[in-house]
């Protein structure tokens, strides 16, 4: 049976009564007892036959796992079970345009189809740094206080130098690029929640006696959405640009946002495309502006036209003539 996964971890393996569930419709049986004793028969004989083995021997419920040589068997009636896993994995991602959330699944969902990174990979379309290497015991600290809901001591290093010492109240984490981040209280302090760089922390210790305060309201979702991980407010902008080249196709099939409008520019023009679309003002919005190049110009804001052109000013002065 294909839904007894192949390599799942113990504890992920299904047992009769999860098993029974998922092939109800398989077996033409008087009642839910008959269908136990149907699908129990054909799991005895299908371990006689070593195409699954018992993972948990001694212990109840039984939990079962295909072994490797049955791991590519063609039974029509596991192949369309299959089929209709992957139908209901695509057809709810499509419309939410969430791509990555269905390729995340495929790789390590241990209860449906599997796709393993030889033959599914996601390949960043920016250029990555490798990440901030870390103090020794300072990640499994930090997520050993987030999972217990414990204080957290630190010891923490800033940008200039200074160093201190604070006991911290973990809220959430969050890896931005190459860097990762607590997001808590310090000490006493009921606001902010402030951003700790993990790379940061020379050491850190688990209070575990110490629960930690949590923030009323907060929402890690939204603090994303808002841009605050992106350290800016997050302010909602109506954006305006003009686009041109590799720029123009890309937006015309990836939108910036679910409200992006989209307009030919007249015959004759600079650019191909004048976009509208209301957008979160951050920093990574401002990286993405100046990452375009000449294939973009900011119409407006016209704060937002200032930096973009200012910044260009001062890399062009980089490499004026000598």
């Amino acid at each position: 049976m294909r839904c007894i996964s192949f390599g799942a971890p113990d504890d992920a393996c299904l047992s009769t009564t999860q098993l029974s569930e998922r092939v109800a419709d398989v077996y033409n049986a008087a009642s839910e007892r008959a269908l136990k004793r149907a699908v129990q028969r054909d799991l005895e004989a299908l371990v006689q036959q070593q195409r699954i083995a018992v993972v948990n021997t001694g212990r109840k419920p039984l939990r079962y796992r295909r072994l490797a040589s049955d791991a590519e068997d063609d039974d029509p009636v596991i192949w369309e079970w299959t089929l209709n896993q992957i139908r209901m994995l695509a057809c709810e991602a499509v419309p939410q345009r969430q791509l990555d959330r269905l390729w995340r699944t495929l790789l390590t969902n241990t209860q449906a189809p599997r796709l393993d990174e030889s033959r599914l990979r996601v390949v960043p379309d920016t250029f990555r740094l490798l990440p901030a290497a870390l103090y020794p015991g300072v990640l499994s600290a930090v997520i050993q206080a987030l999972i217990l809901r414990c204080a957290l001591r630190v010891g923490y290093v800033k940008a200039d130098g200074a160093r201190s010492d604070a006991v911290l109240q973990p809220q959430a984490a969050v890896q931005r690029g190459p860097i990762a981040y607590l997001l808590a209280l310090k000490n006493d302090e009921e606001t902010p929640v402030r951003f700790y760089a993990l790379h940061r922390m020379v050491k850190a210790e688990v209070l575990t006696a110490t629960p930690a305060r949590q923030v009323e309201g907060f929402d890690l979702d939204r603090a994303i959405a808002e841009g605050r991980i992106d350290f800016g407010q997050g302010a909602l902008i109506d954006l305006e640009l003009r686009v041109r080249g590799y720029l123009a196709e890309l937006l015309r099939a990836c939108p910036m946002a679910p409200d992006q409008r989209l307009e030919d520019e007249p015959e004759g023009a600079d650019f191909e495309l004048r976009l509208w679309v209301r957008v979160p003002s951050t920093g990574q919005l401002l990286r993405w502006l100046l990452g375009a190049g000449d294939n973009l110009e900011v119409v407006s804001p016209p704060d937002l036209r200032r930096i973009v052109a200012a910044q260009v000013r001062k890399a062009s002065a980089l490499y004026g003539a000598r």
